[in-house]
């Protein structure tokens, strides 16, 4: 009876449009934020933002931008791990040979260059689809692994192709301790996430959902398949360009190319499909569900072990965590193929006329 809206009137288009039309779900999203921003910091420990908090709001983040290119429009893309490499690698350059860059900028400028990367290995899509998009994708992730490896301008003229940074500050406030680094991220995940969420509601987002159900009737109405696939990629591209800017200044600090290998790729796509596809609230779910997992069971295992008198060594242990992994996935998808973002969608819906039966 709580989460009902009844009596919530809208009086205005402005009304109706609002990203949160249930008062219930709007208080609850602030209060989320509220409690990420300052209840967090005061209870969790070093371990816990670097090891848990940091790498799941910058998976979250790219989980995001994957979720506006395979869930809202419909394309198989495994380069994600090289749009990463290029925002990682693009805000670097910016911040090391622009004098005084701050680091907003560079983040933004590095999400920029992931843009055009993006659009240039999207253009397959205009005459490709399915398996084959997905190929042509990973051709862009191969093809950052040699770029950064062998043009050395790239990397500064590193011989290994690693680099890093440091005295990274915004607005004058040093980013060096683990609540900053936190705060940072936080709130680039908040700002992106809020602005994907307008997108997916407009006209664009509508044109993406349309061309993801069916390109051919999506032509015949007027959409132009060419400017909606085209700005999917672009908007993904920039999302995940300023996650692996983060991901390669905030939690790594000193990286490689092998930083950004087809591993993530994958593992951004099960965080879009154990979520939920075409859900913003999905990647959250994805992002918690691939980073928190490998945790729990990496410390889960040794103590079953203990408890049934056998010694786990540490290759077993990371055999075993990644074949309870891929079993639990695999079963995931058969119980709920629609995602963690499904069951939350079905639970709301319950909530909505509790207490009385579906």
């Amino acid at each position: 009876m709580f989460y009902r809206e009844n009596g919530q009137f809208k009086t205005s288009y402005r009304e109706d449009q609002q990203i949160f039309g249930i008062t219930q779900d709007r208080w609850f999203v602030l209060a989320v934020v509220a409690f990420a921003f300052l209840v967090v910091p005061m209870f969790a420990d070093e371990y816990l933002f670097r090891a848990i908090f940091i790498p799941f709001l910058i998976m979250a983040l790219a989980a995001l931008g994957v979720n506006v290119l395979v869930g809202y429009c419909g394309q198989i893309s495994l380069g994600s791990g090289a749009f990463m490499a290029v925002g990682a690698y693009a805000a670097f350059n910016f911040f090391v040979r622009v004098p005084n860059m701050p680091l907003i900028p560079a983040l933004i400028l590095g999400g920029l260059c992931s843009t055009a990367f993006g659009i240039l290995f999207g253009l397959p899509s205009l005459r490709v689809k399915g398996l084959y998009l997905a190929v042509a994708t990973l051709a862009a992730q191969f093809f950052s692994d040699w770029m950064f490896l062998r043009i050395k301008w790239f990397t500064n003229d590193s011989s290994s192709g690693s680099v890093s940074v440091s005295g990274l500050q915004v607005f004058g406030l040093p980013i060096e301790s683990p609540v900053s680094k936190y705060w940072l991220c936080l709130s680039v995940l908040v700002v992106l996430a809020l602005m994907a969420k307008n997108l997916v509601r407009g006209a664009i987002g509508r044109e993406w959902m349309a061309i993801r159900d069916m390109d051919v009737a999506a032509a015949v109405i007027g959409i132009r398949p060419m400017y909606a696939k085209l700005s999917a990629f672009a908007v993904s591209s920039f999302i995940i360009g300023v996650a692996g800017a983060l991901w390669g200044f905030v939690y790594l600090g000193a990286w490689e190319p092998a930083a950004f290998s087809v591993d993530i790729s994958f593992k951004l796509l099960f965080m879009v499909i154990i979520g939920g596809m075409g859900s913003i609230m999905g990647s959250f779910f994805g992002a918690a569900f691939i980073v928190l997992l490998p945790i729990v069971l990496n410390q889960v295992l040794p103590v079953l072990g203990g408890a049934l008198g056998l010694t786990v060594s540490t290759a077993a242990s990371s055999h075993t965590e990644l074949m309870v992994f891929g079993a639990l996935i695999v079963w995931f998808l058969i119980v709920e193929p629609h995602g963690l973002a499904k069951l939350w969608s079905t639970g709301k819906q319950k909530l909505r006329i509790w207490p009385f039966p579906h």
